[in-house]
């Protein structure tokens, strides 16, 4: 069955308004409009080459993603980068690309929920509070006090983790943590603030590991702090679009390599 892309995007949209996204980012369509007709979707956190090219052989002609595949303009389109390549490729190959970015950050159910879902929190509420029910990361509570020892291992085991980055871990126990999916190191202050003894996030920069006493951050990585998003994604498509054929990709893979 074919639908248009519109349809897709609604669903979406229904969980996560494109109108809520942060202003520098590209959510929404990238390639293709909500007029085109498509009969398969195939999710991934990013479009990249194998992504691509599986929807290719697949026969999927719709791509949804959390990161979009054009972050900044494209003065041109030559072939000369992976990107400008990727474009070619899917307006030649006629496949739609969407992605769902900083507006599924920024509902509670979304990316930084998912990470306190999956930590088991108690009293969960958005860290930086925008509107009401719309910000980005989340507050709340451990199930249980823990120390910081054990709050490295209790991440590591809930996220299937083989390694954390941290800071200096603080003495005493922990019970209220902040949380932020993917890029998180400009919530450090709001985290500080709010009463949280440690923020949970990805991609932090060397400097952010000097934290104030009775703080600490923990980077558990961009990919491994946002892929469940996807899972999500499915659901919603699944139980809104009957007869329609939604899967996560066989080469949803992060970008990042561990030696």
């Amino acid at each position: 069955m074919k639908i248009k892309a519109s349809v897709v995007a609604a669903a979406i949209e229904g969980f996560a308004p494109t109108n809520i996204q942060e202003s520098w980012d590209n959510s929404g369509f990238t390639i293709g409009g909500p007029e085109k007709e498509v009969s398969s979707a195939l999710l991934a956190l990013d479009c990249t080459p194998a992504v691509l090219d599986e929807a290719i052989e697949r026969g999927a002609d719709m791509i949804v993603t959390h990161h979009p595949l054009i972050f900044s303009p494209l003065k041109r389109i030559i072939g000369d980068t992976v990107v400008e390549r990727m474009v070619e490729q899917a307006i030649k190959n006629d496949i739609v690309i969407y992605s769902a970015h900083t507006n599924a950050d920024k509902v509670l159910p979304g990316v930084s929920g998912l990470m306190a879902k999956r930590l088991d929190l108690r009293d969960i509420e958005i860290l930086d509070t925008e509107d009401e029910n719309i910000g980005l990361g989340v507050l709340g509570n451990l199930p249980e006090k823990m120390l910081a020892s054990e709050l490295l291992d209790y991440i590591k085991r809930r996220f299937d983790l083989n390694v954390i980055k941290h800071s200096k871990p603080i003495h005493g126990e922990i019970e209220r943590v902040a949380l932020c999916g993917g890029s998180g190191g400009s919530l450090i202050d709001k985290a500080l603030s709010s009463g949280a003894q440690v923020l949970i996030t990805g991609d932090l920069s060397y400097h952010r590991f000097l934290c104030e006493n009775g703080f600490m951050v923990m980077d558990i990585g961009h990919f491994e702090s946002e892929n469940e998003v996807l899972i999500l994604l499915k659901d919603i498509l699944s139980k809104k679009i009957s007869n329609f054929e939604v899967r996560i990709s066989d080469n949803n893979n992060n970008l990042i390599y561990y030696h």
